[in-house]
């Protein structure tokens, strides 16, 4: 799975219109990222999402990180990926994820393990694609890293830091893939980089599910309160100049990662974040001339 070392994950394009969708996502690939990641939240359905992205664009690979296990029944899974397979040979990753809030009596491994059950025994009319579907988990414990590993192409994971990286490859192995989303802040001034970062990171740490994984990362009950430390806020995002940025992001690829899903946040509400994504192209990615795209 060649995504390239770095992409863009974004939730603008969920409150964005179609035309300007388009425009962006034209851009990127011309700015020479190799693969965009989405989110399934705000109620843009993941693989209409993903359809109107591919189709926008020529070679774009477009990740969907993620679509939730809970908004749809695994055939019509089944038949979506199948369908962006065959449509866009090579260019579309399933990504799944338990997602939401949690549901009580239901363990996120148990459901998801179930549903991986029903699409490997689905039988559909759909046309075969010539390429598979490549799939990946989001997992961030031992035993779903463990799942993706053997159900999957490999796994993604979101807001971890670089020791999680490295721990997920360890269980990994060296062949499944691993892709890291990371929030970065183009912001040099400490009080307001972290200020602007809490802000971001409030509503994760309201959520048990996200606090639990917080804590397994080594995190104090301590640290996560009053909108985290200053440790937390500073592992989570990545804040500085575009240099200072570049070379933590960095730390994610040698801690095992495969491919590094870049989240840009500070952004003003009505306003792109397409001026930071050139930024980051700038310093991220080899030369357009390199790649063979000049």
């Amino acid at each position: 799975m060649d995504l390239g070392t770095f992409g863009i994950y974004t939730f603008d394009f969920e409150h964005q219109p179609a035309a300007l969708i388009r425009d962006s996502v034209q851009e990127l690939e011309d700015l020479g990222w190799r693969a965009v990641w989405i989110p399934e939240l705000l109620g843009r359905d993941a693989f209409t999402h993903a359809a109107v992205l591919l189709a926008s664009t020529r070679r774009l690979n477009v990740v969907n990180g993620i679509a939730r296990i809970w908004s749809r029944e695994a055939r019509w899974t089944h038949g979506a990926a199948l369908l962006l397979a065959d449509a866009h040979p090579g260019r579309h990753v399933l990504g799944l994820g338990f997602g939401g809030q949690p549901r009580p009596g239901v363990k996120p491994l148990a459901a998801m393990t179930a549903y991986l059950d029903e699409l490997d025994a689905m039988e559909t009319p759909s046309p075969r694609p010539a390429q598979p579907v490549r799939r990946l988990l989001a997992a961030y414990g031992p035993r779903m890293l463990e799942l993706a590993r053997d159900r999957a192409d490999g796994a993604q994971t979101y807001h971890v830091n670089t020791a999680h990286t490295a721990q997920a490859r360890e269980i990994l192995g060296p062949d499944a893939f691993l892709g890291v989303e990371h929030a970065v802040l183009f912001e040099t001034d400490p009080d307001r980089a972290r200020a602007l970062a809490r802000d971001h990171l409030h509503g994760y740490l309201e959520t048990p599910y996200n606090v639990a994984k917080f804590r397994r990362l080594g995190y104090t009950d301590d640290e996560l309160a009053d909108g985290g430390s200053d440790r937390f806020v500073d592992d989570l995002v990545f804040w500085g100049d575009a240099d200072t940025i570049t070379r933590k992001l960095h730390g994610h690829v040698e801690a095992g990662a495969d491919h590094v899903a870049v989240q840009v946040i500070g952004v003003e509400p009505g306003t792109s974040a397409l001026p930071r994504w050139r930024s980051l192209a700038d310093a991220l990615l080899p030369s357009k001339a390199a790649d063979g795209l000049g």
